[in-house]
């Protein structure tokens, strides 16, 4: 993972943040802070973030493509512009039957 924040103050178009890389998981840091982070990710086609459980609420914004994402064994399939969020605490994974491209929104706040 790259953990380089974008420059502040000025536009960028996050899609073109990221390439796809052939069999490979890509995530670049947009912005890293102690109370969360934003992150873009690109997944070829075939790959997959292994089950996990987070503590914290993340956000997942899917830019291009569509993503299988599944909580607690509950399947849903994202297209472009669409948007999920994984509970705390949720067993998730991540899977790539078609290449995509997605934000990644984790907040850590509110937790105390």
């Amino acid at each position: 993972m790259e953990n380089v924040e974008v420059e502040k103050s000025k536009a960028f178009a996050i899609i073109e943040m990221i390439e796809y890389v052939s069999n490979a998981v890509v995530i670049k840091t947009v912005l890293k802070k102690t109370t969360g982070n934003v992150s873009v990710a690109s997944f070829d086609s075939g790959e997959f973030l292994t089950e996990k459980i987070s503590p914290f609420d993340c956000f997942i914004q899917i830019i291009e493509g569509k993503a299988e994402i599944v909580i607690e064994d509950l399947s849903s399939i994202l297209e472009t512009g669409y948007s999920i969020i994984i509970p705390a605490h949720s067993r998730n994974t991540i899977k790539a039957n078609v290449r995509f491209k997605m934000i990644v929104t984790i907040i850590k706040s509110g937790y105390e």
